[in-house]
């Protein structure tokens, strides 16, 4: 598991720092990382309309940027349906 939160930590900063700061995600940042490290768990995730829905439901402080632990709350909710958890 420390591997695993390692390397999210990493591809976060990896794709944050495209635009100059490494502790936030644009939308323009996100929708890379998105279609690029979770093409097989993000639906339409090519479709801009998808990118500004699933960012609005994880920028609890609507900023327009996705700070990680805001990026954290998708990689929680990936992992809870993979694992079956959900209902």
């Amino acid at each position: 598991m420390e591997a695993a939160i390692c390397t999210f930590v990493t591809q976060f900063k990896v794709y944050a720092g495209k635009d100059g700061a490494s502790s936030t995600l644009s939308r323009e940042e996100f929708h890379n990382l998105v279609t690029s490290q979770l093409p097989n768990y993000v639906k339409n995730a090519s479709d801009p309309e998808t990118i500004d829905q699933l960012m609005g439901s994880l920028d609890e402080n609507n900023d327009g940027e996705l700070t990680f632990l805001e990026f954290w709350q998708l990689i929680g909710k990936l992992a809870n349906k993979q694992g079956g958890f959900t209902e």
